[in-house]
């Protein structure tokens, strides 16, 4: 009776350790997902301010349309993965279609910060300057979230993948998260929008 105690308590203490490493990947998880939802917040920002941006300076880029409609587009694309990668933010594929859209983005609004520049009216323009100062600020915002966005995933990775949590993640679903890294040197620039 003693030895049949004693295994009924190793197996309990085995289940209660088993719950405890499954509840701690859930709240890794459920961290890296609300990061995500920081990043989400800021690039719904910049989605909207991108098409404001665009009917301020189309009165003076009217030479410029094809870098207008690049950034129209590109937008749409980073929105569209947007949405995706927002549905499931451990999704790897989902996240390296956001990474790719945003990239894109980010040289669009490139393309279009160079076409300002040689318009020294549309950089003297109120509404073309506060809403560049919006669009920086709003990227500033983006970089803090992605940092957290990717300590979360680390945090939630290194756990996944240690001893011995590594042994039940797999069988509880728990797949490792993608980071949001930036994939191209073009990309690593920062979007300048000047106007002095």
């Amino acid at each position: 009776m003693t030895g049949f105690l004693i295994f009924l308590g190793v197996i309990v203490a085995l289940v209660l350790y088993v719950v405890v490493i499954y509840n701690r990947l859930v709240k890794l998880r459920n961290y890296f997902k609300n990061a995500f939802s920081q990043i989400d917040v800021q690039l719904k920002r910049r989605y909207d301010l991108i098409p404001n941006l665009v009917e301020t300076a189309k009165a003076y880029l009217k030479h410029e349309r094809g870098t207008l409609e690049a950034v129209t587009e590109a937008r749409a694309g980073a929105m569209a993965a947007h949405e995706r990668a927002s549905r499931d933010p451990g999704d790897a594929g989902a996240m390296q279609g956001l990474l790719g859209a945003e990239g894109l983005l980010a040289g669009a609004l490139g393309k279009l910060n160079i076409a300002i520049e040689a318009y020294p009216d549309l950089k003297a323009d109120q509404n073309m300057r506060q809403l560049s100062e919006e669009l920086t600020s709003t990227e500033n915002k983006v970089g803090f979230s992605r940092q957290a966005f990717n300590d979360a995933v680390m945090t939630y990775n290194m756990q996944r993948e240690s001893f011995p949590d590594m042994l039940f993640a797999a069988s509880f679903g728990f797949k490792p998260a993608q980071l949001y890294e930036i994939e191209s040197i073009e990309e690593r620039k920062a979007v300048k929008v000047s106007f002095d």
